[in-house]
């Protein structure tokens, strides 16, 4: 079966304005699907995905349009100082059961995974993001899940435990418990205290999560770089965007990350050498005024295709010149911490020890950091970042 088989053309005739677009324009130079399917076999950064699928969006049916209205304004956007290298696939549409729908975005996502393009996903419910994590499991890899969202998705799932299906309140616990395992780390970003119980914090510390409140990155929105720069795949709630900048959502909120914070989120999702898909999901074109929020979707992601064409190749830390190695000793000596800073990028990492047999190629684990968690170490402290990551090795 070929990837054409899942996809139904961009309806152009929506999309492009009377007078066409400028040479310059993002919809002059993205090749769309509308006669001819795109030809990967060419030279290809990024994949833009719509998903037509809404039915388990709890409380946001109208999400499933969202693909064609970011599509309309992210093609009048300018490209930026490269040359870009993307197609848009087209819609996926609804399956005749959910789990059609599922099985189709995870196997384009897997393929296009293969062939080193990043699936960026836009339109349709966050109960997708299961199928966008279910990718990775033919590529044998262990994947790290960053999430954009003002809640814990993890309401107990009234569905078959034998059947793929989830919704966008429950597709957590359906990644924590799937069989193989093959999550290595969660972060979440911007999740309300008033939205979240005290077990699911418990289970978050328990499994040595990385959960960030809002507060913790309101105004102060580079504390999440470290987080997303350790993704393989992130998938992002429109709902965690404070409704006066984002009002194009059945569940949105007084309080959330201000406009120019997403934008800066996923610039810093592209800018990520490790990640390899991203999804903007629950936008609902029937609740947007003036179109705002599917021209701040658009925003997000020409800031993404910004921060990719804009890498710097400095993971795997490799020539080793253009790494500086910083190496600090505790307070009780138990440990000496060794920090990894990049010429290019002024980017921290921290090498965390395998235990005894834990890796067969490798002795340590470089997570990335903040240079707040080197301050942290030469003070004698043991930063919490590297504490987690040990136990989780362990």
């Amino acid at each position: 079966m070929s990837l054409s088989d899942f996809f139904t053309p961009v309806d152009v005739e929506k999309i492009i304005p009377e007078k066409g677009y400028y040479s310059s324009q993002l919809g002059s130079k993205i090749e769309y699907f509308s006669d001819d399917f795109p030809d990967l076999e060419q030279k290809t950064d990024i994949a833009i995905i719509g998903v037509q699928e809404d039915r388990n969006a709890l409380s946001n049916a109208g999400c499933a349009m969202a693909p064609d209205y970011i599509r309309e304004k992210l093609y009048l956007l300018y490209e930026g100082n490269y040359n870009t290298k993307i197609v848009d696939l087209g819609n996926i549409r609804q399956g005749e059961t959910i789990t059609d729908t599922y099985i189709a975005l995870k196997t384009v996502v897997s393929e296009l995974v293969k062939k080193k393009i990043i699936p960026l996903i836009i339109g349709g419910g966050q109960d997708l993001t299961y199928p966008q994590y279910l990718a990775y499991e033919t590529l044998d890899q262990k994947v790290d899940l960053v999430i954009v969202d003002a809640n814990f998705d993890m309401d107990d799932d009234d569905k078959a435990t034998e059947s793929i299906e989830t919704t966008s309140a429950s597709y957590l616990n359906k990644i924590f418990l799937h069989e193989p395992n093959y999550l290595f780390n969660f972060s979440n970003l911007g999740y309300q205290t008033y939205f979240t119980s005290k077990e699911s914090l418990r289970v978050m510390d328990k499994l040595y999560f990385d959960v960030h409140r809002l507060g913790e990155l309101s105004g102060n929105i580079t504390v999440a770089e470290p987080v997303i720069r350790n993704a393989g795949m992130i998938s992002f709630d429109i709902g965690a965007i404070r409704s006066a900048d984002a009002m194009g959502n059945a569940n949105a909120g007084p309080n959330g990350f201000y406009g120019e914070e997403a934008c800066q989120i996923a610039r810093y999702a592209g800018f990520n050498d490790k990640l390899s898909s991203i999804g903007f999901y629950e936008f609902n074109p029937a609740y947007d005024s003036n179109g705002q929020t599917a021209i701040l979707i658009a925003q997000m992601v020409w800031y993404f295709i910004d921060g990719v064409y804009n890498r710097k190749r400095d993971f795997p830390l490799n020539p080793k010149s253009q790494y500086l190695l910083y190496k600090t000793s505790l307070k009780h000596g138990e440990h000496e911490l060794v920090f990894v800073k990049s010429k290019k990028s002024d980017r921290w990492w921290m090498q965390v020890p395998y235990p005894t047999g834990g890796s067969k190629n490798e002795r340590f684990h470089l997570v990335p950091c903040h240079y707040d968690d080197y301050k942290t170490a030469i003070s004698g402290e043991m930063p919490d970042l590297w504490w987690r990551t040990y136990q989780k090795l362990n």
